[in-house]
């Protein structure tokens, strides 16, 4: 693979905020002298955490209202990490403020980018193991349905019309993969 020099960046300018995100033109000039303009989303957040919380042999799995589509979706529990927080400290407090249960032991099983064409937002996707009972006061809109799913059935939660994800998607094969099944 050939390795090409990263592009210059000429200008960056916002052009957008919202309480979420902000919207910033980038100008760019590549390596053969060719200039474009880019516009990315820049998080305001300090990234973020997708859990795969694991007991007895289940995943624990929410079912929530996703406003960009516009339905239900079936995935796994995640949220920002807050200022001064690690991920795994994130990942503890989402994992009991969103399904009910601490975690004894997380594992970051991966760190991944959401369009990075487009968008800077990092999340990093945490296995969470030796669940105990314990909630928190989350900030979500209603109260999420909580669905045990056997690990063995995997290939059925693939093809659920509610497991859509990208990132639920990533993170199931990365937890098959830390756990040896495929």
């Amino acid at each position: 693979m050939k390795t090409q020099k990263t592009p210059t960046i000429l200008a960056e300018k916002l052009v957008a905020e919202s309480r979420i995100f902000k919207v910033q033109a980038l100008d760019i000039e590549y390596s053969n002298g060719t200039r474009v303009q880019f516009e990315r989303l820049v998080a305001s957040t300090h990234g973020a955490v997708l859990i795969v919380p694991i007991i007895n042999e289940e995943m624990v799995l929410i079912r929530e209202y996703s406003a960009g589509v516009q339905r239900y979706e079936l995935g796994f529990p995640k949220g920002k990490i807050d200022a001064g927080e690690t991920w795994a400290e994130a990942a503890v407090r989402e994992s009991m403020e969103e399904v009910g249960f601490r975690p004894g032991q997380v594992k970051r099983l991966d760190s991944v980018t959401l369009a990075a064409g487009y968008m800077g937002h990092q999340i990093h996707i945490v296995l969470a193991q030796d669940l105990v009972p314990e909630t928190a006061v989350g900030d979500e809109p209603e109260p999420l349905e909580i669905i045990h799913w056997p690990i063995q059935n995997w290939k059925a939660l693939l093809e659920h019309p509610e497991f859509t994800e990208g990132r639920a998607y990533a993170a199931l094969m990365l937890l098959l993969k830390e756990l040896g099944k495929i």
